[in-house]
Order: structure tokens, then sequence, then C-alpha cells
């Protein structure tokens, strides 16, 4: 096969675009990688960073060590990490809202600047670039122009599926209207995602929710490629649990986009002995929403990547009620720690699981559903176990070198085809 080079630009380093990036060096056809700010753990910046008070390492640890890439080709990486800093100053300082400014209003901001930069200054020399969206249009227009091939890759459902079932769900829920981003997204960042998908030449998707909204958007499918991301079953496993309680478990952002305002009335409506709601992850609610439920369930704000095999291992149950997904990484997350689902038709539940093997796929929005079937984990021990060790053994199967296989050789094919 031909010799090749591509470049994939994210500005963040994402768990799939790390991935990706290591599928590509794997062959030997990553030039390079263009993100904001890439991390080294052995580097100079973890030898200064250890020399500084313990509290302030370890707070600045925790963000950099999402930005560890992992790529074992050095010298491939270009960062450009000054509009990043930036934002993470304004957040971690509180200033985003003395000073009025929407935190996706700066996520915006960093990406479109890395793609203008990349389309000004990193296209060279280059028979292929892969990047994300939000983050393409720009590269896009001039690697067009260059012969080069533009590959896209859409994590989450097309905006137009995103934002029709957050805006219904902003007239069913009015008070939680604030929080259904894609229901306040800007006309300019809407023709964005639209100029982007024309301009891809094909297009990478992690589910065939993901598939499906750009058919429906008008997508020929044969310029899709569906390939679900993978299990990180080398540091997720199962521990034994150490506790008698049921736990139903949720991890992610804690908000109306993950239908967990459904979760909590589900919930509080069981009232069952010796069991708790656990909830982990950033809120996303209104200020006050969720003191309603306060007594309801035990909320861990923030936790470390790294902890939360702790939290898998601890559940019962997990319960993904999502309404507007992609995929839902955290699926698999709990999978390879031997935890039984239930999750919605719209996140990668129904290319991973298979009902009632490995757990449950529910309506969105369906309540009824979601105590019927919390109840059956509660009254069902033993089944629930078995489901338990079922999702250990499909989540070994999803492993994330399958995901780099399948990947990377979708890509050689379209570079060769190309070529």
């Amino acid at each position: 096969m031909p010799s090749f080079r591509l470049s994939l630009v994210h500005p963040t380093g994402s768990p799939f675009a790390r991935q990706a990036a290591f599928s590509f060096a794997e062959v030997n056809i990553l030039q390079e990688v263009v993100t904001t700010v890439a991390y080294k753990p052995q580097g100079a910046l973890a030898q200064f960073l250890n020399s500084l008070p313990a509290n302030v390492n370890d707070r600045v640890n925790a963000e950099l060590k999402r930005r560890d890439w992992m790529i074992p080709v050095d010298g491939c990486m270009r960062t450009h990490p000054w509009c990043e800093v930036i934002r993470l100053g304004l957040v971690k300082t509180g200033l985003t809202r003395l000073l009025g400014l929407r935190q996706q209003t700066l996520v915006d901001w960093v990406y479109a600047s890395l793609d203008r930069h990349v389309a000004e200054h990193h296209l060279q020399g280059l028979d292929g670039v892969y990047a994300y969206e939000d983050g393409a249009a720009a590269t896009f227009q001039t690697a067009k122009l260059r012969g080069i091939l533009c590959l896209y890759e859409l994590p989450i459902v097309f905006y137009r599926t995103s934002r029709t079932i957050q805006w219904e769900e902003a007239q069913r829920f009015p008070k939680l209207a604030p929080a259904l981003q894609a229901v306040h997204e800007p006309t300019w960042k809407i023709e964005r995602k639209e100029q982007e998908i024309q301009l891809a030449d094909h297009i990478f998707v992690p589910s065939s929710l993901v598939r499906r909204s750009l058919v429906e958007a008008g997508i020929k499918s044969e310029k899709i490629s569906v390939i679900p991301y993978g299990s990180p079953i080398d540091y997720f496993y199962p521990y034994p649990k150490t506790d008698s309680c049921f736990r139903v478990l949720f991890v992610g952002r804690v908000g109306p986009r993950k239908g967990v305002h459904y979760l909590l009335q589900a919930w509080r409506h069981l009232r069952l002995p010796n069991a708790e709601l656990l909830l982990v992850g950033m809120s996303e609610f209104p200020e006050g929403w969720l003191a309603r439920f306060v007594d309801d369930f035990r909320y861990v704000s923030s936790a470390p990547h790294a902890s939360l095999n702790e939290y898998y291992s601890a559940a019962t149950v997990f319960v993904f009620p999502s309404l507007v997904e992609g995929f839902g990484l955290v699926l698999l997350e709990a999978m390879a720690c031997g935890v039984a689902v239930i999750t919605t038709p719209n996140t990668a539940g129904p290319d991973i699981i298979t009902d009632g093997v490995e757990g449950f796929i529910i309506p969105i929005r369906d309540v009824d559903a979601l105590k019927e079937k919390v109840e059956w984990c509660y009254r069902h021990p033993q089944e629930l176990a078995e489901m338990g060790r079922a999702a250990r053994k499909k989540a070994e199967q999803l492993a994330w070198n399958c995901y780099r296989q399948r990947l990377v050789t979708q890509v050689q094919v379209l570079l060769s085809e190309r070529s």
C-alpha cells in the first residue's frame, strides 16, 4: 500500500480523538496532531508542576492529565495553547460569570481559532486531514483547494435532530430551556455545521443513531461509516462490591439533555428500601432546580476519571437515560466494570448491547419504563449479576484496539481510492 500522510485536528483531545491519532500512528500515516494543549507526564511542564505546592499541582494536573495524547511517535504534536489557556483561566477564576460570558461561547472561540490556524499553517504535504465537528470548516475549505482528502468525525447526532429533540424538551419543561444548548445555538454556528458536512469527503460516526440523523438530513449513506467507539478494558474492570446497598448510578453531565430529570422522577416514585441513587458529574440544570430532589439522591459534582472505576464497581446497575447522544462512552466504562446498563435508543445502546442480555433499552422520556426496569433489577439480583458478567464479555469484544483497526483500515482505503 502506498505511503500516505494524514494529520488529525482536535482542540481538546477527547478519548476518541486520541485513539484515532494512535491508530494512524500505529501504521505510520500520522504526520502530526494539531491541538491546543498536549501534556507529557514525563515532560518539562510536569517536572515544573511537581515543584509547586501540592494543592496547586493537584488541581492543574487533574486538568492536564486529560490532555495526554499518548501518541507512540515523538515529534508529531503541534500545540497552539493560548486561546485554550485564556479560556481555562476565565473559567477556573470565575471571571466568565463576572464578565457575562457563556462558557460555550469560549469553547466555540477556541474551536474556530484553531480551525483558522490549521487552514493557514498546517496543510502542507498532506494526503488527508481528519477533523471534528465545529472545528473543520476553514480547514476543509483550504484542503479542498489543495486536493487533500477531507475526513470528518461527527461524535454526536447531527444538529438538526439534536435541536428538534431539545426544542421539544424545552416545550415540555420551559424552566429547563436555558440548559438545553441546541435550542440556543447561533446562526453562524449552525451554518458552520452545514458547511462542514458538505465539504467532508467522508464522515465517520460512532453509532447508527448518528448515521440516521445524517441520512435524514440528506447525506448519502455511502458517505458515512459507522465505527463504534471502544471499551477501556485495560483500566476499567470489575471490583468486588463492598456493601449490600442497591445502588443506581449515573455518570456524565447531570442535566436535561441526559434525561436525568426523568430518572429523578422515577426514583422518587420507587422508594426502594436499602437503595441509593448516585449522580456523578457536573450539573447542567438551572441553578436551584435540583433542590426539590435533594433528599432523593447522593451527588458527586466532580470526580477524576481515574477514580470512576470505584463508582462503577460500587453500582448495582448503571442508568443512562439520555435524550440526545452520539455514543455515550460511559456505557462501555460501566460494562467494562461488569455492570449491566439501562439506556435509551438515543445512545449507542442498540449498537453495543442486546436488550435483555447486557442490560435494557427503553424509550426516551418514559418514567414508567425506567421504574419498571430499575425495580426488576432490584427484585432479580441473580439475573442482574449474570447481565453484568455478559456486559463485561461484550466490553471485551469492543476494546479500543478493535476500533483503531476498523478506523485505520477504512481511512487507508479512502486514501488509496483518492490517490
